[in-house]
């Protein structure tokens, strides 16, 4: 009998005070107001290594939630992702005090240029022994477009297009510029690398024009690895060409089971497999050890929460500014240039009902129970939704991590649904068995081409 699957799980976290659940920055144990100090950072990952986590997912964004009335007045004072600081800043002091625990870092792509940045993924690739994931985003924000230059957002499906070519440039550098065997380190010799090894990138394409040599040698992942959330028709075929990871939100198991399979099926028709694919969902969770103590937390969490604060925030996500909408009159989404998943999703609704739905400051699916409860909850949505694991959101930081830690986790490992120990190896070994990236993937043709042995 073939073995119950095992969830994957990260922590869903982002360099700033409101990420979220918006207002539970004020409770009194929430040290989110800490996000500047690397104390904080590094005891966070600490945390989550003794909790067998699979990595921390670090979200970000580049421009301001300005959409809802038509500036930050609320995003300031509650500070909605506002102030906001790089997530790769992060990485190499909280690799120095784990040996195991993964980082999936979100970068905008619309505003990098990919020679530098492929070389700062790279040199964090080598500094965490290849524990280094990339979230790939292209952003939804206007506010971010003029702060860059530009006029207006580029067209949702016009950013994939770029980002197919984005990252078309950064695996020829990642996998088509250095050779296996090029570095010899032979100090007898005075050879560091064989030249004849080393080959320039050149690339001439409709965003980008680039001629040179990667300037990092090949890091233990090479490619790092890949992170996408997006469940748009465009994002989906993205996902498939692309995503080894995917981040996707269901409001049943049910729905999440059509995303899911609706996710490998475009992965097998890119020519890839099914499992090339983990799919992880966003999900919050209320523990305690009683279920009654459990409601009184949540019910107590719920007096900090803003849901005005939520809302705005989805303002942004949709592009359309709620506030201009009665409590009860419906919400006319029209076309958008932001999240488009996330407009559709939501045509007809009333701020009153986004109100109700963000009480805790945010819309994600929340689990509320003793740890036995929980752990039900979460292998449900594991075997009925067809998912892989979870982005466990932080509602009082690191609170919520320390409870699910030592509250929920061993109840799934009772249960045979979690890791005791970790294996060794990358961030992509310990998830799919391998350091590197299977043949089948697009990465692999500039692989092949350099002369790679693999």
């Amino acid at each position: 009998m073939k073995p119950a699957k095992q969830l994957l799980l990260n922590a869903f976290n982002m360099n700033c005070v409101g990420h979220i659940h918006h207002g539970m920055w004020t409770h009194p144990q929430d040290r989110s107001t800490e996000f500047n100090d690397l104390d904080y950072w590094l005891d966070l990952a600490k945390t989550l290594e003794r909790g067998l986590f699979d990595g921390l997912f670090i979200a970000d964004i580049i421009g301001v939630y300005d959409v809802y009335q038509q500036g930050i007045a609320l995003t300031a004072s509650e500070s909605i992702q506002l102030p906001v600081n790089d997530p790769l800043m992060l990485v190499s002091a909280m690799a120095s005090v784990t040996q195991h625990l993964g980082f999936g870092l979100t970068a905008n792509l619309s505003y990098e240029a990919p020679y530098p940045f492929a070389r700062r993924l790279s040199t964090l690739d080598h500094l965490t022994k290849g524990r280094v994931g990339w979230n790939i985003v292209t952003g939804y924000l206007d506010s971010a477009a003029r702060a860059m230059g530009q006029t207006e957002l580029v067209s949702h499906d016009r950013r994939y297009d770029q980002a197919d070519e984005f990252l078309e440039v950064c695996y020829r550098l990642w996998e088509g510029s250095w050779e296996e065997d090029a570095v010899i380190n032979d100090k007898a010799c005075r050879r560091y690398a064989d030249a004849s090894k080393i080959h320039p990138v050149r690339h001439q394409g409709e965003f980008y024009q680039l001629e040179g040599y990667h300037l990092s040698q090949p890091s233990p992942q090479r490619t790092p690895l890949l992170f996408q959330a997006g469940s748009s028709g465009r994002g989906t075929r993205f996902a498939a060409n692309h995503a080894e990871c995917t981040f996707v939100n269901g409001r049943t198991p049910q729905a999440m089971r059509i995303q899911s399979d609706k996710l490998r099926r475009a992965a097998q028709d890119a020519g890839r497999q099914p499992d090339d694919l983990k799919i992880f969902m966003g999900i919050s969770v209320i523990v305690a050890p009683t279920e009654s103590e459990a409601q009184e937390k949540y019910r107590e969490y719920l007096r900090y929460a803003s849901p005005e604060a939520g809302v705005a925030h989805f303002s942004s996500s949709i592009g359309i500014d709620l506030a201009q909408f009665g409590l009860d009159e419906p919400i006319r989404s029209g076309p958008t240039r932001a999240i488009e998943s996330v407009s559709k999703a939501f045509e007809g609704w009333t701020r009153r009902q986004l109100l109700e739905q963000h009480a805790l400051g945010g819309r994600y699916a929340l689990i509320v129970g003793n740890p036995s409860q929980v752990a039900e909850a979460l292998i449900n949505w594991l075997d009925e939704g067809g998912i892989d694991g979870f982005n466990l959101t932080r509602i009082v930081n690191p609170q919520s991590y320390i409870d699910f830690i030592d509250l929920v986790v061993p109840e799934l490992q009772l249960r045979g649904r979690y890791k005791t120990g970790y294996q060794p190896g990358t961030f992509r070994k310990k998830l799919f068995g391998d350091n590197r990236l299977p043949d089948r993937h697009p990465a692999a043709r500039d692989r092949i081409t350099s002369g790679d042995p693999r």
